[in-house]
């Protein structure tokens, strides 16, 4: 079994630790930005939702760059954000409703969706990447759920 070696000293924890922080933060903050919308809308996936998913994508992709990077082993970093993708399918999948010949949750099992996506960008070390992201996805929510809301009926935001 492959060990990676624990760090033996603040020197090899500081050099790993500020940009786990930064990473993790700008998720955090990604997702809460998206989050404050969807639970001001009171739709099931909200705010800490939201964190929580982009933060923990964030972490795995970053397990995985450290695994190869720091401790050596040999691997695709991308594997587990495969992973991840696959996971949060099924939280996706949990946010759709079927009731009375209409399905609701489209929006929230997208926004699931694209979070972890953000949560993957900033912890593979892109931050300012995944803040536009966010404001992209933010925008989206806003701007074309009101466009939405006023021309289109029956729309499922």
């Amino acid at each position: 079994m492959n060990e990676v070696p624990l760090f033996g000293g603040w020197d090899q924890l500081s050099t790993v630790l500020l940009p786990f922080m930064v990473r993790c933060g700008v998720a955090a903050l990604c997702g809460a930005m998206i989050g404050l919308e969807r639970e001001r809308k009171r739709k099931p996936a909200g705010f800490r939702t939201n964190i929580l998913i982009c933060v923990g994508a964030a972490i795995y992709m970053q397990v995985g760059l450290l695994l190869v990077n720091a401790g050596g082993a040999q691997g695709d970093p991308a594997r587990i954000a495969a992973q991840v993708v696959t996971g949060i399918g099924f939280l996706g999948a949990g946010a759709i409703i079927q009731a009375g010949g209409r399905v609701t949750g489209l929006t929230t099992a997208a926004s699931i969706w694209v979070i972890a996506s953000i949560g993957l960008v900033a912890g593979a070390g892109f931050p300012l990447i995944a803040l536009v992201a966010a404001v992209m996805v933010l925008l989206t929510l806003v701007v074309l759920g009101a466009i939405e809301e006023r021309y289109l009926e029956g729309s499922d935001s």
